[in-house]
C-alpha cells in the first residue's frame, strides 16, 4: 500500500499535466499576467456553474469576504452575525472594516451555524446593544452548505443581507442548487487545499445583482471607476493572477469527478465508523464538497498520536473557537458561552479525504481509527 497523504496535489497534477502545461504556456506567451483572458474565461464558467449572473474572481478567499462586506458599505457600528467555529478570516474581515462580529453557536451534527441560536442573537442585539444589525455570514464548514432556507428567511424578517462563506464548499449543493447560488452573495476560496484549489491564493464572489457585481470589480482594483486613475470608492489590490486562473481552468474538467470521489470516500468512512465515533451528518437534500471529513472523538490527541504512528495523517480544524481567541478578547466572552462550538473544538479530528485515495487506503484508515479508539477507550 502506498503511504497515505492528507492531501495529494502531486497525483492531481500528474492527471491534468498536459492541459495545465498548455494553459500556463499560453499565459507565458501572451504576458497578460493581471486580468488576462483566462480570468474572464474562468469567471464565465464559474458563474454558469453556480447558476448566477456574475462571478468575480479575486486574490484570496479572505478578500472575497472583504469584497462582499465592502460592497455592502459595512463599517463601525454595524453588527455581522456569524459562527465562532470557523477559520479566523470569517470574523477578521468584519473587524478590519470596524464592524463587530456577533457569534451564534453551531448545530452539533452539521458544525454549521444554528438558526435558533442566530435568531436569539439577533433579538439580543436589537434589544440590548447600540449596534445596528446588518448581515449574516453563514459558513459552509468542511464542505457542507449551511441551512440557507432557514437562514435566508430569518435574515429577510430582520432586513439583513446574507453572505455565504463557501470557502470550503464549492462543488457542493443544496436542494439541487449549487454552492455559489445559495445566498444573495457567496464567497469562495481557491487556496490549494480547497476542493477546487489553485497553486497559490485565489477566490471569487458570486451575485445576481448587477450593481453589487460592479462594486466587486471596482473594489478589487483600488476602487476603479472608468479607468485605473479614476477612483470612485475605497478599494483593494485584490485581483486574481492570470496564471492562477489558468491552473483552475485546467482543474475544472475533472472537478465533478473529484467531488464524486470525495463523496464515495466519505460514505465509506461513515459506513465503517458510525458505530465507533461521531461521524458527520449530511441532510438528504444536500451534497457536501467534503473539504474535510471530520469526526468527533474523546481523547482526541491520544487518538491522533496513535493514528500518526500507524501512518494515518490527521488535522484539527479548529482547536480553539474564535470567541476564545486572544484577538477577540475585547468581546468579553468566556468558556461556556458557545458550548457546542467549544465541545467540537475539543473533540474534532479530520481524516484524509482527497480524491486520490484508493479503497485499500480508505479501509486502512477505518481500521486504524477503530484500533486507536479501542486502545484509548474512545469508542462511542
Amino acid at each position: 500500500m502506498q503511504p497515505i497523504s492528507f492531501l495529494d496535489l502531486a497525483a492531481q497534477k500528474e492527471k491534468i499535466a498536459p492541459d495545465l502545461e498548455s494553459r500556463m504556456a499560453a499565459v507565458l506567451s501572451h504576458h497578460r499576467y493581471i486580468l488576462g483572458p483566462e480570468v474572464q474565461e474562468l469567471e464565465e464558467i464559474l458563474a454558469r456553474r453556480a447558476g448566477m449572473k456574475h462571478a468575480v474572481t479575486c486574490s484570496s478567499g479572505t478578500d472575497a469576504l472583504l469584497l462582499a462586506l465592502m460592497a455592502q458599505n459595512i463599517g463601525p457600528g454595524d453588527a455581522i452575525f456569524t459562527t465562532p467555529f470557523t477559520f479566523v478570516a470569517t470574523a477578521e474581515v468584519v473587524e478590519l472594516l470596524g464592524a463587530t462580529p456577533v457569534f451564534a453557536d453551531i448545530e452539533p451534527d452539521s458544525f454549521n451555524i444554528c438558526s435558533k441560536a442566530l435568531a436569539a442573537q439577533i433579538d439580543r442585539v436589537n434589544k440590548e446593544s447600540d449596534l445596528t444589525p446588518k448581515g449574516v455570514i453563514a459558513v459552509d464548514l468542511f464542505g457542507l452548505p449551511a441551512n440557507y432556507a432557514s437562514i435566508n428567511d430569518l435574515a429577510a424578517q430582520h432586513n439583513l443581507f446574507v453572505i455565504a462563506d463557501a470557502a470550503q464548499s464549492y462543488g457542493g449543493s443544496l436542494n439541487q442548487k449549487p454552492v455559489g447560488g445559495l445566498a444573495g452573495i457567496s464567497a469562495t476560496s481557491f487556496f490549494p487545499a480547497k476542493p477546487l484549489g489553485c497553486y497559490g491564493d485565489g477566490g471569487a464572489v458570486f451575485t445576481d445583482d448587477d450593481e453589487i457585481a460592479n462594486a466587486f470589480t471596482s473594489i478589487r482594483m483600488h476602487g476603479k471607476g472608468t479607468d485605473k486613475y479614476d477612483n470612485v470608492r475605497h478599494g483593494l489590490n485584490a485581483r486574481l493572477d492570470t496564471l492562477q486562473a489558468a491552473v483552475l481552468l485546467a482543474k475544472l474538467p475533472i472537478f465533478d469527478e473529484e467531488i464524486a470521489a470525495r463523496n464515495r470516500m466519505a460514505k465509506a468512512y461513515t459506513d465503517g465508523l458510525h458505530n465507533v465515533v461521531a461521524t458527520p451528518v449530511v441532510p438528504a437534500n444536500a451534497v457536501s464538497a467534503w473539504a474535510q471529513y471530520s469526526i468527533l472523538v474523546e481523547n482526541r490527541d491520544q487518538v491522533a498520536a496513535i493514528l500518526k504512528e500507524a501512518g494515518v495523517p490527521t488535522a484539527i480544524y479548529y482547536p480553539k473557537p474564535l470567541h476564545l481567541q486572544t484577538a477577540y478578547a475585547s468581546h468579553g466572552h468566556s468558556v461556556g458561552d458557545f458550548p457546542v462550538s467549544e465541545n467540537a473544538s475539543d473533540r474534532i479530528l479530520s481524516l484524509p479525504v482527497h480524491p486520490y485515495l484508493d479503497d485499500e487506503q480508505v479501509s486502512f484508515v477505518i481500521d486504524a481509527v477503530c484500533d486507536a479508539c479501542s486502545k484509548t477507550k474512545s469508542a462511542i
